[in-house]
């Protein structure tokens, strides 16, 4: 952002650590331009009528105010109109700061809010494995430092999918360490909770390791992790395999990446596990991954005693 301080702020998308940094970005550097700059947040489910106009009202001495309002989506509709008036002749003293999480809840506010042309804040979910790790290596850019393809792998396994986890993760090895960030720097921090995540599950599991596999899964589940997400990555693990081994041999990571929607080291690590396992195989472990999920989504009366069924399946498949 320049110097110009913007009158209309939209931060909008379902992920909650993304807006609280837009708005906090945005109040930074409101400051930097006017260090006395009031705040006030207000929270859409507990607005009244008249709180709003009251917030927005012309203040007597003309000084730089920032209002905050989140869960704008949740905002009643008898309130709604108290910013679409506000919109139609702003204060220029004012920086109205709205949060949306992007819902079709509140959509014809947040359409008046877009016309009247905000500085749009995308907000979006991180969800994918790869936003993941995308997410993770841009934590430590932005403190200057770098975190190897390995050691982001190792820390979004071990933190699970939880962003402000994640952030808070990098943030300590950040805080805590020197120079790049390895797998060995994760493992010493975070190594207890690698253990007990799927994707360790499906590791052991795809190499074969059924005593591993099975430790694993137990711990996984005793420490909170949902059936679902162990399923899924089994899946995931051997799908990616069957990708990589129709690929060509020869060809570096690099170079199929774009081809086969991965990202380098996922085909590394795939090429690495491919052994021992062919089409046949795969398809036997893949039946018995389908039949655990069904399990574990009610399909079963025993999902647990399914899921350890699937896991031996796929460890024992690997010839």
């Amino acid at each position: 952002m320049s110097t110009s301080i913007p009158n209309l702020v939209l931060a909008i998308g379902p992920e909650p650590l993304l807006a609280d940094r837009a708005v906090a970005r945005i109040l930074a550097e409101i400051r930097t331009v006017e260090p006395m700059a009031i705040q006030q947040t207000l929270n859409a489910a507990e607005i009244e009528i008249g709180d709003i106009g009251n917030a927005l009202a012309p203040s007597l001495f003309g000084e730089r105010r920032v209002l905050v309002i989140r869960e704008l989506q949740d905002l009643d509709s008898d309130c709604a109109s108290e910013i679409t008036n506000y919109l139609a002749s702003p204060d220029e003293s004012i920086t109205l700061v709205l949060v949306h999480k992007g819902v079709v809840k509140g959509k014809a506010l947040l359409e008046a809010v877009r016309k009247a042309k905000p500085l749009e804040i995308a907000c979006t979910a991180i969800k994918k494995d790869n936003e993941k790790l995308d997410f993770i290596r841009a934590e430590f850019a932005g403190h200057g430092r770098k975190i190897d393809a390995a050691a982001a792998r190792a820390l979004v396994d071990a933190v699970g999918g939880d962003i402000r986890e994640l952030a808070s993760a990098a943030s300590q090895l950040i805080n805590d360490t020197t120079g790049a960030i390895d797998a060995a720097a994760v493992e010493r921090y975070h190594g207890g909770r690698v253990e007990a995540t799927g994707f360790k599950v499906a590791d052991a599991a795809i190499d074969g390791n059924i005593g591993v596999a099975l430790a694993t899964l137990r711990q996984a589940l005793d420490t909170g992790t949902d059936p679902v997400l162990i399923t899924s990555a089994l899946a995931s693990g051997l799908r990616t395999i069957a990708k990589v081994a129709t690929a060509s041999r020869g060809a570096r990571a690099n170079e199929l990446a774009g081809q086969l929607g991965l990202a380098p080291w996922q085909i590394d690590k795939a090429r690495r596990q491919m052994i021992g396992w062919n089409a046949e195989s795969i398809t036997v472990a893949i039946k018995a991954i389908a039949r655990a999920d069904g399990a574990v989504k009610g399909g079963e009366s025993d999902p647990i005693y399914a899921l350890e069924r699937a896991v031996m399946t796929v460890a024992r498949a690997r010839s």
